[in-house]
């Protein structure tokens, strides 16, 4: 299960529009390498300490190949790769790079096969809401605390007891 918080948000380019309640990732705190490797390796011939030591020489294959310029292939996963923005000039002979270049960043960009994997197996759980401020545990209790009766708190395919409520509805029931 995904969990998701819902934080009331009002329009950035209509002010005076009522606020809405939005859901926003809850991510999770990513494994260390020791734990990850241990997991992915699980059941297989292959050791955890291998599976690290691969990973760093992918980091170090993946890092010399962006500088580079290349765009760095991860199997199944998807591709690495480079993108900047750039201020533009009139004239090609003013263009100066080491000035005009700015937020360079490293993009991922999954493979369809794995990006559809992912999604099309993602199932939402709340987190819990977020309201000027204070931060409440789950649906069922934002619900108590503001004295909010009836709707429903299970979606479909949901677990019970989350708290979660129908996805594209109003979270409030």
């Amino acid at each position: 299960m995904y969990k998701y918080k819902l934080v009331k948000r009002g329009n950035p380019q209509n002010e005076n529009a009522p606020k809405k309640w939005y859901a926003s990732p809850l991510s999770e705190t990513a494994q260390d390498v020791k734990a990850m490797t241990r997991a992915a390796t699980e059941n297989t011939t292959v050791a955890p300490k291998e599976m690290e030591a691969a990973l760093e020489l992918l980091g170090n294959y993946a890092r010399q190949q962006l500088l580079q310029g290349h765009t760095v292939r991860l199997g199944d996963l998807g591709t690495l790769r480079i993108t900047f923005q750039s201020e533009g000039v009139e004239s090609i002979t003013d263009y100066q790079a080491s000035s005009m270049i700015k937020n360079p960043r490293i993009l991922f960009t999954p493979s369809k096969d794995f990006r559809e994997s992912v999604i099309n197996s993602l199932q939402f759980e709340n987190g819990g809401v977020l309201e000027n401020d204070v931060n409440y545990a789950s649906l069922a209790d934002y619900k108590k605390a503001k004295g909010i009766t009836g709707g429903t708190t299970t979606e479909p395919g949901g677990s019970s007891g989350g708290g979660t409520e129908p996805g594209g509805e109003d979270p409030l029931g």
